[in-house]
């Protein structure tokens, strides 16, 4: 899946990048989908498909994973 614009114009391959991005794919989908009907799981199984080109995510897709469930819950989302 390609990667959502990204309100910076560079991406960097560390933590701080890759949940600036995944924050910004997860407002997009809501934004398109506000009725999606996935559970928070099922979004963030989906939010991470659509970073996965981030090279954060391709480099530590372990560690991407806990960064997009920390900012779940971090941001409440």
């Amino acid at each position: 899946m390609p990667q959502p614009p990204s309100t910076s114009s560079q991406i960097f391959n560390n933590a701080d990048s890759f949940a600036q991005a995944f924050d910004e794919a997860w407002q997009a989908h809501s934004r398109e989908d506000p009725s999606h009907g996935l559970s928070a799981a099922e979004k963030l199984e989906a939010i991470l498909g659509c970073v996965a080109d981030h090279p954060f995510a391709q480099g530590d897709p372990t560690t991407a994973r806990q960064v997009g469930a920390f900012r779940i819950r971090l941001l409440d989302l």
